[in-house]
């Protein structure tokens, strides 16, 4: 979230992102409601006083009689701050992160394109999408992950579980030669901290599964179980920043993500990802958020797969998101490009709502900046890995720096 001062004086600037994001937010109405706040807690403190200043001597039975009328004051009072507090508390979490000066205006289509690597493969043949090929393949069984899960769910089989393993692989040493602490996290957080990353664990806009009679959700990402990581801690930055590659399985409805874009793997209700997460000082972010994306690159130009970098426009990003940077492959499918990696500085938006601060000097802390990037995704990956390799007999050339991984092999047979 925004610290409320900052809002509090800078009122055109938020409105002025909310706009360019298409958010509509009420700064009045917030402001209004963050000043009955602090008159409620300065009157409640007030009373308190009071009361405690009289309970310092033997009170005679008057002095009792208005001690206890002032309790039941600052009762009634505690009971309307409350109130108070719940209303600014959702209104406050509506508004977005601030925005870099550089991100493009406008929506999905308005980015801006930083980059270019690689051309389209030229056939010699019709070439068919992953799903195709994998099916045809046995590599690939969306039917009967159908009969036993639902729609949007399947069974990878023979090399497409070891091409799965072997980007995996191939994505922990890349990310741990740049210093990065590898970590396997769990499956699900608490709500408390989805709401602190920037998910919304309830309502028509979540795109979670929550765990019913629980207070716990599935993790979209692990961008949420290491936002979470520490939560209410105060971190030590003397010797740089924080910085881990985290493991895990990853759930979303995928809420209205029907046609052509969802084919195959492309949308799909679980998979596996390989996420970076940093933690670090506000003026390390901006350098951090490049580290992130060039380590994106390196994974993307090992594998030698045609793809694009963009600038995500304002209207694309997501709330707490003040830069974010995607990196799309070439792909059959899309016959032009699809995101398979992100990498989002969130400065210290989630921080803020996750209590998360490092220590500046001496009894002095300030909210730590958090940044995150997609190491290898095993949704997207292989689709542009099986599309840009394909042969006209259907096998599929193994990049070449995944080959150690699956015991030297060149091509993937079903």
């Amino acid at each position: 979230m925004l610290d409320i001062k900052y809002i509090r004086e800078h009122i055109d600037e938020v409105e002025e992102t909310a706009k360019r994001r298409g958010v509509k937010v009420d700064i009045e109405q917030l402001l209004k409601l963050d000043d009955q706040r602090r008159s409620l807690i300065a009157r409640s403190d007030e009373l308190r006083a009071t009361r405690n200043q009289g309970s310092k001597t033997k009170p005679t039975p008057e002095e009792i009689a208005k001690m206890r009328a002032l309790g039941d004051e600052v009762g009634k009072l505690e009971e309307e701050q409350g109130q108070v507090q719940a209303q600014y508390d959702a209104l406050l979490a509506m508004i977005p992160n601030l925005i870099h000066p550089d991100v493009p205006v406008g929506g999905e289509n308005d980015f801006k394109l930083v980059d270019t690597i690689g051309e389209p493969p030229k056939f010699s043949f019709t070439p068919k999408d992953h799903e195709t090929l994998l099916v045809e393949q046995g590599l690939l069984d969306f039917e009967r992950g159908a009969k036993v899960a639902g729609g949007k769910f399947y069974f990878a089989q023979g090399d497409l579980v070891r091409l799965n393993q072997a980007l995996v692989n191939y994505g922990i040493d890349v990310v741990s030669k740049h210093g990065y602490t590898l970590v396997e996290t769990p499956d699900m957080a608490k709500n408390e901290i989805l709401q602190g990353i920037g998910f919304a664990p309830r309502g028509p806009e979540t795109q979670v599964y929550s765990v019913e009679g629980t207070d716990l959700s599935l993790i979209g990402t692990a961008e949420i179980t290491m936002g979470g990581y520490h939560a209410g801690e105060i971190l030590d930055l003397s010797a740089g920043p924080k910085k881990y590659v985290a493991l895990s399985h990853c759930f979303r409805t995928e809420a209205g993500a029907y046609g052509r874009e969802s084919k195959g793997l492309y949308r799909v209700h679980q998979f596996t990802k390989l996420e970076m997460f940093v933690y670090c000082k506000p003026e390390e972010s901006e350098k951090l958020h490049k580290e992130l994306l060039s380590i994106e690159r390196e994974i993307v130009d090992g594998l030698g797969l045609p793809y694009r970098v963009i600038d995500t426009a304002a209207g694309d990003l997501g709330a707490p998101a003040y830069r974010k940077f995607d990196i799309e492959a070439w792909m059959v499918m899309k016959d032009g490009y699809g995101e398979i990696t992100s990498t989002s500085n969130c400065t210290d938006y989630q921080a803020r709502r996750l209590g998360i601060r490092y220590r500046v000097a001496e009894g002095k802390t300030d909210y730590a900046h958090t940044l995150n990037g997609t190491a290898v995704v095993l949704s997207r990956f292989p689709i542009a890995i099986v599309e840009n390799y394909q042969n006209e007999d259907g096998s599929i050339r193994i990049p070449e720096v995944l080959r150690p991984y699956m015991g030297g092999r060149e091509v993937i047979r079903g």
